[in-house]
Parts: structure tokens; C-alpha cells; sequence
């Protein structure tokens, strides 16, 4: 598959890129900073590029199979970053002919207990809140889209680097935890759920999620 990835040079990107293309598959790996992406191979494409503009989404995004974004707000950034690019992002992909789009999203949305979100609990860092609030406000403008095919990805409450096990549980909208009551996932194995999705799709216009 032709995959066009945004926010391929962040650390869940790169390795979202570089699973992709231990699998076989092309990647244009799209970063407003390029120079920070430090993968080669052949099959990769590297090229700056905005989220944020559906102009530049929907002329990068021509010719792919998936449309695939691991952004994030970088420091200081406003908390309506994730939500402007994820109106260009749907709007972007259908100009370029609807393939499937796929996002990394935020675990602070997910549900502990019923009404109860993770980002609202006691035990929730106070310094993730306001990327939390962004991801939250994102997911929402996926929910509202009818049309595209879109899946939205959450991590565990903890997400480290770490070793590729190639196994992991889903769940929906609440948060998986193992039988210590923790929810934790490597970005190794979170990326192989994310090609494991690209490939196999199981939850089209969905969030799911993922832990050990």
C-alpha cells in the first residue's frame, strides 16, 4: 500500500514509518520539520507539509492508499491545533479521492468509569491536560464526519518507548488495563496495532484502543 503519513517525524511517527515499511509498504513521510526524521530506505518519500492546510493535504494525499496523521501540538502551541487539522485532514482526503484515513489520537477521552473520563481523574497529570483537551475536541470533529472512512487510534494511559512484542488487547472508548490495573503500551507494539488496522480493518469510523 502507498501510505501518506503526517507527523512522521515525531517519535510515534517514526515508528508508525518505519513498521510501515518493514512490512513492505511505500511511506511519504509529510513533517513541517523534515530534518528531525532521521529514517532512510527506499520505499520512503520524505516532504514538509501542514495538516493543517486541506490544499496540502488533499495534493500530498493524491495517489495513496491511506491517509495516516501522528500529529501533535508542540509546545505552545493552541489548543485548537488538533481540531483545525483534523477539519483539513477530512476535507483533504475526500479532494483526493477518499482513501481511508487513519489518526493517532489522545488516551485522556477515554472512559475509567461510566461518565467518567481518564483526563478528569485525580491520578491524570495536570501537565498533559491541555494536549489531552486537544485530542478530545479533535475525536469529536471524526464523530461528526459521516462520509469518509475514517478509524481514530487512542494509546494506553502509558506510552513509552519500548520493545516490540507484536501483541496487544483492543477496546472501545474505555481504557484497558491489565489485571495490576495499569494501561500501558509501547510505541513499538502501538504502531503495529496501527498497521495491523491499515491492513486489516476493524473499526471503520471508530476510536479504539490499545494496551497490554
Amino acid at each position: 500500500m502507498k501510505i501518506v503519513l503526517f507527523g512522521a517525524s515525531g517519535r510515534i511517527g517514526q515508528r508508525i514509518a518505519q513498521e510501515a515499511l518493514d512490512r513492505g509498504h511505500s511511506v511519504t513521510a509529510v513533517a513541517r520539520h523534515t530534518e528531525t526524521l532521521a529514517l532512510q530506505h527506499e520505499r520512503l518519500t520524505v516532504t514538509p507539509g501542514d495538516a493543517r492546510d486541506a490544499d496540502e493535504v488533499a495534493r500530498l494525499a493524491a495517489g495513496h492508499d491511506i491517509v495516516a496523521s501522528a500529529i501533535g501540538p508542540s509546545g505552545g502551541e493552541e489548543r485548537a491545533m488538533l481540531s483545525e487539522a483534523a477539519h483539513a485532514l477530512i476535507a483533504g482526503t475526500k479532494r483526493a479521492g477518499d482513501p481511508r484515513l487513519i489518526v493517532v489520537g489522545g488516551a485522556g477521552s477515554l472512559e475509567v468509569a461510566p461518565g467518567e473520563l481518564l483526563l478528569d481523574s485525580p491520578s491524570f497529570n495536570p501537565a498533559w491536560r491541555p494536549g489531552a483537551l486537544a485530542h478530545r475536541d479533535a475525536l469529536e470533529v471524526y464523530r461528526a464526519e459521516q462520509a469518509l472512512d475514517w478509524t481514530y487510534l487512542s494509546p494506553a494511559d502509558q506510552i513509552t518507548p519500548g520493545e516490540r512484542t507484536g501483541h496487544y488487547r483492543t477496546g472501545g472508548d474505555q481504557l484497558v488495563r491489565d489485571a495490576n490495573g495499569e494501561s500501558r503500551i509501547s510505541m513499538e507494539d502501538f504502531a503495529v496495532a496501527f498497521l495491523d488496522e491499515i491492513e486489516s480493518p476493524r473499526f471503520p469510523r471508530q476510536r479504539f484502543t490499545v494496551a497490554y
